[in-house]
C-alpha cells in the first residue's frame, strides 16, 4: 500500500502529463517507465561501484568513465534545466537506452557479475526504441522531479507505485486487455497456490499483472513475523524472507510472460523488475502462433506447473499462422478456444491452470466448444469452475465470464462450481468498491474451493463430498463428470444450479375486488363531504 503523500505526487504529475498535451495514459506510463530505468540504472551502477570500491575487483561498466559517459547517469542530468534537460534526454539518454538493449541481446539480457545490466535482467532489450514524447519541459521537469523523489530503494514500495500508475489505465478505461481487476486476479492466484520452486506462466501477459501479484502472494506466505513490516500509515509490508533459499530460481527461471506488443513487453518487464524479479523470462512471442515452435521449443509443450491466464476474448485467428498442435486439440479460428488448447499443451503433466474465459466457452454449441470441453473432462482434471458476474470487466466489457480450474492429465470424477453474484464492487461502470453483508463472495469462494480440495486431497468418498457439497441451490455444489457427458459437456453453472422458488400465497380475487369497492366509496363520500363545503 502506498502512502498517501506518494499518491498524491502521482495524481499530480498525471494531471500534468494530461494538461501537458499527453492524453493516451499507456504513453504517460510509458514515458514515466523510461525515467524510472534511467534512474534504476544509475543506482545499479552505484551499487556495483561501492561493491568493486569494497573488494577492490573491477567490474562492466554501463556508463562510460568519460564527461559524456557520466553525464548520461541520472544524478547527473536530473538537475538539468528544461530546454537542456529535454535535448539531452532525446539526444543522449534514449539513445543509449537503444545500444544497452543491442548489448543486453549479446548478453542474453545478462551481462557480467555484478552489472547493471545483470541487475536489470531483459528490460534492457524493451528501451531499444525508447523515444521522449513529453514535449512540455515544464511537465519534463515535474516528471523528473517525482521519479527522483519516489522511494525507489523501497522494494516493497516500487512495485505498489507501479501498480498505482497501471491502475490509471482501467479510470482511463483503456481496452480491456490490458488489465484485469486485481482482487480477481489475486482470487485466482490464492486457488492456484504457486510454489516457490515452480515455473509460473501468462501466455498473454499484458502488463504481468498475474506474475506480480504471484511475487506479491509469494512474500506475503513466505514472510517470518520478523519479516513483516508496516509504515507509519499501518500499511503492512512483507519481506518474502524465507524466500531467501529459491532466490535464484525465482529471479531467472520462475516467471515467464508472452505477449506481441512491444509497449506491453516494456511495461511488464519494468513492472517484474520494480516487483523484485530482475531475470523474469518476458518475451515478444505471440503463444498462438506457429512460430512458438521455432522460437521456444521447450516451452511451448509439457513445461509449466501453474498457468495464469485472462486470454484476449475477441477476434479469430488465420489457421496458416497457428501453431498447428494447438489446432489438433481444437479446430477452430476462436481466440478463446485456442488459448485454452494452447495451456493445456504448455502445462507439464500434474500441472495446473486458472484461466478466465467468456461464458460461451461453457455452452457454445459448434463442435470445437464441445471438443474443447470433451478434452477438458475426459482427458484432464477440470476441477472447478467459478461463475463471474456480468460487470466485473466494466467498464470497458459487459461479457459474462468464468474462471476454470484445470490439472493436465487423468480424467474428471466431477467438476465444483461456484456462483459468484457480487465481487466487492458496483456491477456498473463506476466499479464502486461495496461494503456490508454479501456485497463480496470471492472469500467464501476461496474458503470453499479450500474445504472441497481438502476432501479431494484425503481421497474423500463419493457420499461425503456429497454431504459437503452436493446441495444444487448453494453457491457452491458439485456436479458429476456424467451427468455433464450427457449435456453435450455443458459447462454453464444455469444448467446444473436449482432454485428455489417460495410459494406465494395470493387473496381470493372476490375479496379483493371487495376491498376495491369499499376504498372506492370512501373516497366518492370524502369528494361529496368536500363538494359541500365549496
Amino acid at each position: 500500500m502506498l502512502t498517501g503523500q506518494i499518491r498524491n505526487d502521482i495524481d499530480k504529475l498525471w494531471e500534468k502529463f494530461w494538461t501537458g498535451g499527453i492524453t493516451n495514459p499507456l504513453t504517460v506510463i510509458e514515458q514515466i517507465s523510461y525515467l524510472m530505468f534511467a534512474r534504476m540504472l544509475d543506482m545499479q551502477e552505484d551499487m556495483a561501484e561501492r561493491k568493486a570500491n569494497r573488494t577492490g575487483r573491477n567490474f562492466d561498466r554501463l556508463f562510460p568513465n568519460t564527461p559524456a559517459g557520466q553525464l548520461l547517469r541520472w544524478k547527473n542530468f536530473k538537475n538539468l534545466s528544461g530546454k537542456e534537460l529535454h535535448q539531452h534526454l532525446k539526444q543522449n539518454v534514449f539513445p543509449f537506452f537503444a545500444k544497452l538493449g543491442k548489448k543486453s541481446d549479446e548478453h542474453d539480457g545478462l551481462g557480467n557479475d555484478g552489472s547493471a545490466i545483470e541487475a536489470l535482467g531483459h528490460i534492457g532489450e524493451y528501451m531499444q526504441d525508447a523515444d521522449l514524447e513529453i514535449k512540455n519541459e515544464s511537465v519534463l521537469v515535474s516528471a523528473v522531479e517525482m521519479v527522483d523523489r519516489l522511494p525507489m530503494t523501497n522494494s516493497d514500495v516500487k512495485g505498489d507505485i507501479y501498480e498505482y500508475l497501471l491502475s490509471k489505465l482501467t479510470t482511463a478505461g483503456i481496452n480491456g486487455q490490458f488489465r484485469t481487476p486485481r482482487h480477481i486476479i489475486d482470487a485466482m492466484i490464492e486457488l492456484v497456490d504457486p510454489q516457490p520452486t515452480e515455473t509460473v506462466c501468462d501466455p498473454a501477459c499484458g502488463t504481468a499483472g498475474f506474475l506480480t501479484r504471484t511475487m506479491e502472494y509469494l512474500n506475503r506466505v513466505h514472510s517470518s513475523k520478523a519479516g513483516i513490516f508496516e509504515d507509519e500509515e499501518g500499511n503492512k509490508y512483507y519481506s518474502g524472507d524465507l524466500l531467501e533459499p529459491y532466490r535464484n530460481h525465482i529471479n531467472k527461471y520462475m516467471f515467464w510472460g508472452f505477449d506481441f506488443d512491444t509497449t506491453m513487453l516494456r511495461v511488464s518487464s519494468m513492472n517484474m523488475a520494480l516487483h523484485g524479479v530482475n531475470g523474469a523470462n518476458i518475451l515478444y512471442q505471440d503463444s498462438l502462433s506457429k512460430t512458438i515452435k521455432e522460437n521456444y521449443p521447450q516451452q511451448e509443450e509439457n513445461f509449466f506447473d501453474v498457468i495464469l491466464a485472462n486470454p484476449p476474448f475477441k477476434g479469430s485467428l488465420d489457421e496458416t499462422n497457428t501453431n498447428p498442435d494447438v489446432l489438433g486439440l481444437v479446430k477452430t479460428k476462436k481466440t478463446e478456444l485456442l488459448f485454452v488448447a494452447h495451456i493445456l499443451r504448455a502445462l507439464k503433466l500434474g500441472g495446473r491452470a486458472a484461466v478466465i474465459v467468456p461464458d460461451g466457452v461453457l455452452f457454445g454449441s459448434s463442435n470445437a466448444h464441445q471438443q474443447l470441453r470433451q478434452e477438458l473432462i475426459e482427458n484432464n482434471q477440470l476441477e472447478g469452475i467459478i461463475s463471474l458476474p456480468s460487470g466485473v470487466f466494466k467498464p470497458y466489457a459487459g461479457v459474462s465470464t468464468a474462471v476454470l480450474m484445470f490439472t493436465k492429465g487423468g480424467s474428471t470424477e466431477r467438476v465444483w462450481f461456484y456462483d459468484v453474484q457480487a465481487d466487492g464492487y458496483s456491477l456498473d461502470d463506476k466499479r464502486t468498491p461495496l461494503k456490508g453483508e454479501g456485497s463480496n463472495d470471492l472469500p467464501d469462494a476461496i474458503a470453499k474451493w479450500k474445504q472441497y480440495f481438502v476432501l479431494v486431497q484425503k481421497n474423500a468418498s463419493a457420499e461425503v463430498i456429497h454431504k459437503h457439497f452436493g446441495d444444487k441451490t448453494q453457491k457452491a455444489f458439485v456436479v458429476d463428470a456424467k451427468d455433464i457427458a450427457v449435456n453435450k459437456f455443458d459447462l454453464s453453472i444455469n444448467r446444473y444450479k436449482e432454485i428455489e422458488y417460495e410459494e406465494a400465497n395470493f387473496e381470493d380475487p372476490k375479496k379483493i375486488l371487495k376491498k376495491l369497492k369499499m376504498l372506492e366509496s370512501e373516497i366518492m363520500a370524502d369528494l361529496d363531504e368536500l363538494e359541500g363545503m365549496l
